[in-house]
């Protein structure tokens, strides 16, 4: 089966930027349902008497592990068929089993309906992956996958400001309905506004055979992938990394609570602004900054993630140590800033290392390694740390899961590095 490839992206600059701000809002969204959970974990652990494993499970292993699976084949699906008619199933998926969370009454209805969640998007990023490469030509994509990953931080920001305030006002439920349902409407608009672009049509060898060959097999994608020393450094490196961000993604908010004495309130007021504002900041930075600095120097898609990282090692000393909640955020943002530097760097090495036929499941092979690894422990390793100490230390055990995520940023900075030097000696990456 050859890959489909209806409609040239003939409609210039600003339709693109169109696109990719679509894509953008729909991924706000997909993070919003994914991140509530998060923002709404002290009253849901409350009102169903979950203990922190289990809100970790909920918050990271029992999304990923469906997330991870369901994106190799959706990925394979969407190298092969129209990419735009699948992401707006995905959407709408996501969009009712997150509205469904806010009926759930027992550990196991909220796990499944999690669970569907992650299903759902993953029809999401790796399809949008490859549309932004097929609008953006390789000089640019760092730019155009940071423009679309601004998605991660706002839908944080909406998901703590919506959530947490809609929570505060009318309980945890109403919150989930408020912010799944929308989804639909945009899975609708999808449809009607991105057309289909020619996969390849902008890169370097759009005038020769390989550019647009068929997509090879799921098997062969995969075997490429893992032999390839540039992808498989840059997919640890990633994981490391996620695992620390996503741990304090969802730990933030309930450590601001629970140790440091902030309301929902004051989440939905100032705990959110501080994820929007370093979110977009860091995720746009680091994708201007990699399209800069990589034409002096490729090795520099690693390097800004893994010094941007060592700023992890300072803002969880002040996590730990701060005494009141305001002087926590400062450094709960500076840890948020580090964090959100990696992604766009490292999908846009993918990108560019892999033929236009293999893009889509090149970023969803990313997104299993580092949503398994980053989603599916970060989250449930602080919940399990912090079970461990609660007897000895009661509020405060959070803070213990905070400290030993210290070997990780340590681990994360060192394949950051080890990525670079691969990267050097990526013969498509110094094609680009």
């Amino acid at each position: 089966m050859t890959a489909a490839t209806t409609t040239t992206p003939t409609a210039g600059k600003g339709y693109r930027y169109l696109v990719v701000g679509l894509l953008a809002v729909v991924y706000t969204f997909n993070f919003m349902d994914r991140q509530i959970l998060a923002t709404l974990t002290e009253p849901i652990r409350k009102d169903l008497g979950f203990t922190d494993t289990q809100m970790g499970m909920l918050g990271g292993l029992s999304f990923a592990l469906f997330y991870t699976t369901f994106g190799i084949p959706v990925a394979w699906l969407c190298d092969r068929s129209r990419r735009v008619t699948i992401m707006a199933a995905a959407c709408a998926v996501w969009s009712v089993a997150t509205a469904g969370c806010g009926m759930a009454t027992t550990f196991l209805q909220l796990a499944i309906l999690r669970m569907t969640v992650g299903v759902g998007e993953a029809g999401g990023s790796p399809p949008s992956y490859s549309l932004i490469s097929d609008y953006f030509p390789p000089k640019e994509r760092g730019t155009g996958l940071a423009l679309y990953s601004l998605g991660v931080p706002l839908g944080s920001m909406m998901g703590a400001a919506l959530g947490a305030g809609v929570a505060a006002d009318y309980g945890w439920r109403i919150a989930f309905y408020v912010v799944g349902l929308p989804g639909v409407l945009l899975a609708l608009l999808m449809l009607l506004v991105i057309r289909e672009p020619k996969r390849g049509g902008l890169d370097p060898l759009s005038a020769g055979t390989n550019a647009h060959a068929a997509a090879p097999s799921a098997f062969q994608s995969i075997r490429e992938f893992f032999t390839n020393p540039t992808l498989v450094c840059v997919a640890i490196s990633c994981a490391l990394t996620a695992f620390v961000g996503y741990a304090l993604l969802n730990w933030n908010a309930p450590m601001l609570m629970r140790v440091k004495g902030m309301t929902l309130k004051e989440v939905s007021l100032y705990y959110s602004v501080v994820l929007g504002v370093t979110g977009v900041v860091g995720t746009f930075g680091s994708g201007w900054l990699a399209d800069k600095l990589s034409r002096r120097d490729p090795r520099w898609y690693a390097w800004i993630s893994a010094l941007a990282f060592c700023v992890t090692l300072f803002a969880l000393a002040g996590v730990i140590m701060s005494p009141t909640w305001q002087t926590t955020l400062i450094f709960v943002g500076l840890g948020a800033l580090a964090a959100n530097m990696y992604l766009a760097p490292a999908l846009a090495v993918v990108q560019n290392a892999v033929l236009p036929g293999q893009r889509t499941m090149a970023g969803a092979i990313l997104l299993f390694v580092l949503n398994l690894v980053g989603l599916g422990g970060g989250p449930t390793y602080v919940g399990f740390i912090s079970d461990k100490m609660k007897a000895a230390h009661g509020t405060h055990s959070l803070l213990y899961g905070y400290g030993a995520l210290y070997p990780i940023v340590v681990l994360a900075i060192i394949s950051h590095l080890v990525a670079a030097h691969f990267i050097a000696r990526d013969k498509r990456i110094a094609a680009v």
